[in-house]
């Protein structure tokens, strides 16, 4: 077992650990874990509330909470963590959603089954010597309106003042609980929000009363906070008032070429009327850069990923070139994502399942997740073992460009 991660902080515009050395945070998201998404599941993008309610009404409670069990006991186990440490990486980003933590129909109400799933995360990077960043990727009321953060289709975290204070209260808890882990590299305490050009005060004043929420328990851990509109604008957040943050930005850039939204586009390539390749993400890297180094903060490029396409259309090219980027101009980063079911669009997983059984049924008209609950009764052993990422197969077109980076 390694020795015991020191704690990390900012200095500048640099992540340090307690002796000073920099640190560059070099990873990948555990997404569709612990807050499932539609598309990492060969299905829809419906919310996760969505699917939750149809499961339960069409099998029970007590069938809902089995599958969620074994879901979460079988997608992610302690051997994953192991994988990615043995990668070379040194973080991990975890995103959640809030109903992990709190009892959806009791707020405020404490959710312990799901609670212990974070708690086995940081204990299995505790013991394999990797941090994590807890990742609020669905908050109370949500950030925006989209499937990824569970909204009911509005964006309705900021113009709310109990959903502000469940939002404040839940980080409170968390930060207390994990204020004395240093396998614990700090809070990204609110994924992708948005708001209009002219509300962004609302995000910043957010921000700043969270800040205090976990400063008022934990001292020691950074506090991550991502730009407005899918975490892309940066500036209206000024010079941060807490001198142990760092700012977080996604890029997804050329987004019908990342998500395969226009079939057969390749990378590089003139998207928009513009052309796209290292030059431009170089330009967008810089703008970056420069923003950070006059406020004095480490950027984090909390998500960036791509659809698999058997490497045919330049998707390693991509991933490349954000990585070069984020070398050159010292940008902490955790690929999107760990493993997905196979898709035609949308970012891929390192690790995808690309197998057709009953509950992925590409060929529809309903498949993956809303599958499951007519299949659960008698598929259940095999969906488990399915989930596993042993039955999942690497994307080397990808994985082989982020092993250069490790």
């Amino acid at each position: 077992m390694p020795k015991k991660l020191p704690f990390l902080k900012t200095s500048g515009q640099k992540i340090v650990d307690e002796s000073g050395k920099r640190i560059i945070l070099k990873g990948v998201n555990l997404g569709g874990w612990l807050m499932m998404e539609g598309y990492m599941f060969g299905g829809r993008n419906i919310p996760e509330h969505d699917f939750r309610n149809s499961f339960g009404n069409a099998l029970g409670i007590d069938a809902l909470e089995d599958f969620t069990r074994s879901f979460r006991d079988s997608f992610i186990q302690e051997d994953d963590i192991r994988t990615i440490k043995s990668w070379g990486a040194n973080c991990i980003r975890l995103p959640f959603n809030y109903r992990l933590i709190e009892q959806e129909e009791r707020p405020y109400s404490l959710n312990e089954g799901g609670l212990s799933y974070l708690d086995k995360a940081v204990k299995w990077c505790e013991k394999h010597g990797i941090y994590c960043i807890l990742d609020l990727h669905a908050a109370p009321g949500a950030q925006n309106d989209a499937w990824h953060s569970d909204s009911y289709g509005k964006q309705e975290l900021f113009s709310s003042e109990t959903n502000k204070d469940r939002y404040l209260r839940l980080w409170f808890f968390l930060a207390d609980r994990y204020r004395d882990s240093s396998a614990v590299a700090g809070y990204d305490v609110l994924n992708e929000p948005v708001v209009g050009i002219l509300e962004e005060n609302r995000v910043r004043d957010l921000y700043e009363n969270v800040t205090g929420e976990i400063r008022g328990t934990d001292k020691k851990h950074i506090i991550f906070l991502e730009g407005n509109v899918w975490a892309q604008r940066l500036e209206f957040l000024g010079k941060p008032k807490d001198d142990n943050t760092a700012y977080s930005v996604h890029c997804y850039a050329p987004l019908d070429f990342t998500h395969n939204f226009e079939a057969d586009t390749r990378y590089p390539g003139k998207f928009y009327n513009l052309m796209w390749d290292r030059k431009m993400l170089d330009f967008i890297a810089r703008a970056y850069d420069d923003f950070a180094k006059r406020v004095r903060v480490p950027l984090f490029l909390g998500e960036f990923g791509v659809n698999a396409r058997g490497g045919n259309y330049g998707e390693g090219e991509w991933v490349r070139d954000v990585l070069s980027m984020s070398e050159k101009y010292d940008i902490s980063w955790t690929y999107w994502t760990y493993k997905t079911i196979a898709n035609y669009a949308y970012p891929d997983g390192i690790y995808r399942y690309t197998g057709n059984p009953a509950w992925v049924n590409r060929q529809g008209p309903v498949a993956g997740l809303e599958t499951f609950a007519s299949v659960w009764p008698k598929e259940k052993g095999s969906m488990i073992y399915s989930w596993r990422t042993e039955n999942f197969k690497r994307n080397d077109h990808v994985f082989s460009v982020l092993k250069e980076f490790l």
